[in-house]
């Protein structure tokens, strides 16, 4: 395979932006490195600073060398298609499953048993994907992957939470003053026309003198799943005498 045959396969479709810029954009010149490498810089640091200014457990830097390694391999795989004829891109299969790996080092076991940052992990993979798109020369792919990655972490939580908040099925943290409170709980509870599907009790409050429970409800009463949400539900129970705190998790 020669040198023409290797470029017709890597940029057999003509990227609008590349085209635009003019031929260097899509050839795999200095310049066109550079610019990869500064589009990749700077979207990976927009994505970085919109999940590190929400505490995540990933954030801005995290993101950027990511992104920058996803691109980065792709670029090295060009080049050794040019330099021995390769038709295999291992550094950049390397480098998505090498951030799968480092994306599930984010995962964490909060201390009401939830799983805590599955998004932050999933975008993290994702950006590696980003970063490949870019070193690959595909500009309109790539802005239009990031405006969409960047939409659904910034946009979405608020539908999210707008459907979760009115959907039949939730889940509450629940701290009892009393372990014997449990069993008056429960029946208010049914009394309102909520069914428990489960009760699990959290061990990592064993020794706060406080009894803490998660707790699976659904909502079995049609007026209560026609005008009140969880928030609603959740603040009429914290009024009950016993609970010393309650929340949806």
């Amino acid at each position: 395979m020669n040198d023409e045959e290797i470029t017709s396969i890597l940029f057999s479709t003509t990227d609008p932006i590349s085209h635009l810029l003019g031929t260097w954009a899509s050839e795999f010149s200095v310049g066109a490195v550079v610019l990869r490498l500064a589009l990749s810089l700077a979207l990976s640091a927009i994505i970085g600073w919109e999940r590190s200014s929400k505490r995540h457990s990933a954030g801005f830097r995290t993101f950027i060398v990511v992104t920058l390694s996803g691109t980065l391999a792709m670029l090295l795989d060009i080049s050794l298609c040019f330099r021995y004829s390769s038709k295999l891109f291992l550094l950049s299969a390397a480098a998505v499953v090498s951030s799968a790996r480092i994306a599930t080092r984010t995962l964490f076991f909060s201390s009401r048993n939830q799983i805590m940052g599955l998004t932050t992990s999933v975008a993290l993979w994702a950006s590696c994907f980003l970063g490949i798109a870019i070193g690959a020369g595909q500009y309109t792919l790539s802005l239009a992957a990031f405006v969409t990655l960047l939409f659904c972490l910034s946009k979405l939580p608020e539908l999210e939470f707008y459907l979760k908040n009115r959907s039949n099925h939730f889940e509450i943290h629940l701290e009892l003053k009393n372990s014997l409170n449990l069993q008056n709980f429960v029946t208010t509870i049914r009394r309102l026309g909520l069914k428990i599907d489960a009760i699990e009790m959290n061990p990592a409050y064993a020794n706060s003198g406080l009894s803490v429970y998660s707790i699976a409800i659904s909502i079995s009463n049609d007026e209560l799943k026609k005008y009140k949400t969880h928030r609603e539900i959740i603040s009429a129970l914290s009024t009950l005498e016993y609970v010393s705190h309650i929340e949806e998790i």
